[in-house]
């Protein structure tokens, strides 16, 4: 049956109206997103699919074009409105922080970050640089790695936390595994990253992993003092 002829109440485009975007599973987004169907498949029916073959949301979502368009009811027109959608989204984050503005909002830094570091399928160190106010310097992205790791050089974050006068760093990279847990490898880095700014006068405030859906702070787990 066409979702058409379903009750207003079942429609996820009716209840994204009534109830709000977050009220919607991510079959009823997805099918709003791709507006009909298939063949003797209501676009809800093609939406729950799709997340079955692809494993996940983040794995339909940083689907290559050829990977979804071979896909029965998607194509290029669909893909690119994709991706022009999550660009949007990206840029709303980044619109919340920018050089100069003070970072005083643990939540609007991990979404920021996570907007960064979430697409990325290898492991992605970066680091935001503040000042003594918390104001933004600088945002980089220092190291690039591979799925599992990433080598990390404290030399080179050093050098950078000089050249941009920072008094103090907020840390992150991302888990392409999804599970935002630090490993002790992680734990180790922090440390010997703590150690050598503060042979230069600045404060790691926090080192934050950034999972699929989820974040894990050292700050917040009393890892960094």
């Amino acid at each position: 049956m066409p979702i058409t002829h379903w009750p207003e109440e079942d429609r996820p485009r009716e209840k994204l109206l009534r109830k709000g975007a977050a009220s919607l599973t991510n079959a009823e987004l997805i099918a709003i997103f791709l507006h009909t169907g298939i063949r003797d498949k209501t676009a809800l029916d093609l939406a729950k699919e799709l997340l079955l073959e692809f494993g996940s949301l983040k794995r339909l979502l940083n689907a290559s074009a050829v990977e979804f368009c071979q896909k029965p009811g998607l194509g290029q027109s669909k893909y690119a409105s994709l991706k022009a959608a999550l660009e949007l989204a990206r840029r709303h984050q980044e619109e919340n922080v920018q050089i100069g503005k003070i970072l005083n909002n643990s939540n609007i830094t991990r979404r920021f970050l996570g907007s960064k570091l979430q697409h990325h399928q290898d492991e992605v160190f970066v680091c935001l640089f503040l000042n003594t106010r918390n104001q933004m310097l600088a945002y980089e992205e220092l190291f690039h790695g591979t799925l599992h790791e990433v080598h990390i050089y404290p030399r080179t974050l050093v050098k950078r936390a000089i050249m941009h006068n920072a008094a103090k760093v907020i840390l992150a990279h991302n888990h392409p595994s999804g599970h935002p847990s630090p490993s002790q490898a992680d734990r180790d880095i922090t440390l010997l990253l703590s150690n050598a700014l503060a042979l230069i006068d600045v404060h790691i405030v926090d080192h934050i992993i950034i999972g699929a859906n989820e974040y894990f702070s050292f700050a917040e787990a009393g890892l960094i003092s």
